[in-house]
């Protein structure tokens, strides 16, 4: 033991399109505030190159999972998701991560938290920042989670076991309500201009927008859109209404300090022909709408699985901004296929007729699938003047 340094176990994981730094909730400082400062050492924030950490200076990399004992009766084990920010002393707990989410099934069984049962596992994992419930169906050999497989996702190389996550019961976990104002679209009425909006809260709330009502065409590159500052200024009035009708700000301007992460701001088109950012040709008979979409202030380069979920659940309710840019196809068929920046991702969505809720529907299926894999595990050390 280093005598300026504090040792604690840690593990970097990659869950789908995003990889995480895994800590054990024993390990961690009860005191939220000693907590927060052993993470932001751990993770080298705030710096914009997280040089002296852990962190990997992207929004898709400097993600935090905190993982224990479930406090629920009817799950396995309790996570707790942080967006790390590597510009603020700040992480933000206010919603979910999907992809990161999709590797703590298999390092719950790794860790011995839960028994291995083979050839599938599931494991019931309490979501702690929204206090849902997220069920993972994970490959098992020999005692731990399989890696090796042959499915493929977008925004990662390779191919991987398959893990099959179950985001049916996600539906209003932030907000308390699949719809957060009632409606399946509002009109935002800012600098004189009007944006039709759908707000739609499942496994994360989301800003759903029509690309034509900002001036584009949808099939715009993460670069394109984030080197048009007149754009994103625009984009983030709006996520900043949307942020307080949501109940996570007080007011649209505090929404980029209060509340970075939630709502996630999604611009949505008609399936059309476009190049992805690895060169990938996406043609608009691949997918069945197009969305590009920003978090944490960022364009992201790939698409949340959060933001997968909300997106299968908007387009299942009539009238949303969503569902209007929905494909026939997609309207039709049990699986929506997502055309993102990196290439296409499939989400099952279904939902029934329910003329009591809001929307008129009831959502009753959330499926997504990914691949995930341990990179490192080991200590990480914090200089104890950090903490």
């Amino acid at each position: 033991m280093h005598p300026e340094m504090e040792q604690i176990r840690c593990a970097i994981v990659r869950g789908g399109t995003s990889k995480g730094i895994f800590l054990r909730a024993n390990d961690l400082p009860a005191d939220p505030a000693r907590r927060d400062a052993v993470i932001l050492a751990v993770f080298g924030s705030p710096d914009i190159r997280q040089i002296d950490g852990l962190g990997g200076a992207d929004v898709l990399t400097s993600k935090l999972a905190i993982i224990g004992p479930s406090s629920k009766a009817d799950c396995d084990v309790d996570y707790t998701f942080g967006q790390v920010s590597f510009e603020k002393a700040f992480i933000d707990y206010k919603g979910n991560c999907g992809n990161i989410s999709s590797a703590v099934g298999g390092f719950a069984i790794d860790e011995g938290m839960v028994r291995a049962v083979e050839p599938v596992t599931t494991v019931r994992i309490h979501l702690t920042n929204s206090g849902s419930v997220l069920t993972a169906e994970v490959p098992v050999k020999d005692g731990k989670a399989r890696i090796s497989g042959d499915f493929a996702i977008d925004g990662c190389p390779g191919t991987g076991a398959r893990v099959t996550l179950d985001w049916s019961g996600v539906a209003g976990g932030i907000t308390g309500k699949l719809l957060p104002t009632g409606k399946a679209k509002d009109v935002f009425h800012i600098d004189g201009r009007e944006y039709p909006v759908s707000l739609v809260d499942a496994g994360n709330p989301l800003v759903f927008i029509h690309a034509a009502s900002l001036g584009m065409k949808g099939t715009e590159s993460p670069a394109e859109i984030e080197g048009d500052a007149a754009l994103m200024a625009v984009i983030e009035k709006i996520r900043g209404k949307a942020a307080v009708l949501c109940g996570l700000t007080d007011a649209p301007e505090n929404a980029a300090l209060q509340s970075p992460y939630n709502p996630f701001f999604a611009i949505v088109s008609p399936p059309a022909d476009y190049t992805a950012i690895n060169g990938k040709k996406v043609r608009a008979g691949d997918a069945d709408l197009v969305s590009r979409l920003l978090f944490m202030l960022k364009m992201h380069k790939a698409y949340p699985i959060t933001g997968t979920v909300c997106t299968g659940a908007a387009c299942r309710i009539p009238g949303s901004v969503a569902w209007e840019a929905l494909g026939e196809r997609g309207k039709q068929a049990r699986t929506i296929l997502i055309g993102h920046p990196s290439g296409v991702i499939p989400v099952e969505a279904e939902a029934r007729e329910a003329p009591d809720e809001p929307g008129g529907v009831a959502v009753t299926r959330l499926g997504v699938y990914r691949t995930a894999r341990r990179i490192m595990d080991g200590y990480v050390y914090v200089p104890k003047a950090s903490c």
